[in-house]
């Protein structure tokens, strides 16, 4: 009995073909993505800094137009509502790294009731406590920032305590009764006299490597035809000499 052409085996190499190879595709694509990311926040991080838009034009700001440009604000900080969010700091820019809090303070924008949350810098879990805070109207001046994003392992948090675990201001305002709150928030760029909070800690240098990934899909897809036509080729052979 002659063997019968696969055809169960060709459609499904064909398929995982065009997944790996679609797999591939899509890494390529952020590598784009990534490297267009990493030019524009170069870009703006070296732009000199720009008054904070009005308050009136918080709701509607292009965040992804407006993220990582530096700003200025003037102000009073509420530090009766300072929140800490936990952070494990691994690259820092300054001497002091670990687990540890962004010191996140709400600043009531001058000439306004709405208020922003300022990221003062880094503070080591350890000396949480011993944060200077400054009284009266101050110049704020940093890099502003979207929402950060949450994910199935991010900590439920506990605003009875003032502990959060992302620099999301909806969630610290909720937590914290704030009110009109912007929905951005400013890292500080000027760390105070005395070193804490250590601020100018913003993340600017971003993992990429995703065209490694994408030559690995599409290797993996190339493997793949390359056994595949080995098979096919091996079973075709059979076949004829069955036929002989």
């Amino acid at each position: 009995m002659r063997p019968r052409f696969p055809f169960l085996a060709t459609v499904t190499a064909s398929v995982a073909f065009l997944i790996l190879v679609g797999l591939g595709t899509w890494q390529l694509e952020r590598l784009r993505w990534k490297e267009d990311l990493i030019a524009r926040v170069q870009a703006r991080t070296a732009e000199t800094p720009v008054p904070l838009p009005e308050v009136p034009a918080w709701e509607d700001l292009d965040l992804v137009d407006w993220e990582y440009r530096p700003v200025e604000v003037r102000g009073r900080f509420h530090h009766a509502l300072e929140a800490r969010v936990y952070t494990l700091l691994s690259d820092p820019h300054g001497p002091l790294s670990g687990p540890g809090y962004w010191i996140m303070t709400p600043l009531e924008v001058s000439g306004s009731s709405a208020s922003v949350f300022v990221n003062r810098g880094f503070v080591p879990a350890q000396e949480a406590g011993d944060v200077p805070r400054p009284e009266g109207e101050v110049t704020v001046r940093g890099l502003l920032r979207a929402p950060e994003g949450r994910n199935l392992f991010t900590p439920d948090d506990e605003p009875a305590r003032k502990i959060f675990y992302a620099r999301d201001p909806a969630a610290l305002a909720a937590g914290l009764g704030v009110s009109s709150a912007a929905p951005f928030t400013i890292d500080a760029s000027e760390t105070p006299p005395g070193g804490l909070p250590q601020a100018g800690e913003t993340r600017l240098d971003f993992p990429n490597r995703h065209l490694e990934y994408a030559l690995t899909w599409y290797g993996l897809a190339g493997a793949l035809a390359a056994v595949f036509a080995a098979f096919l080729s091996r079973r075709l052979h059979q076949r004829d000499g069955s036929e002989a």
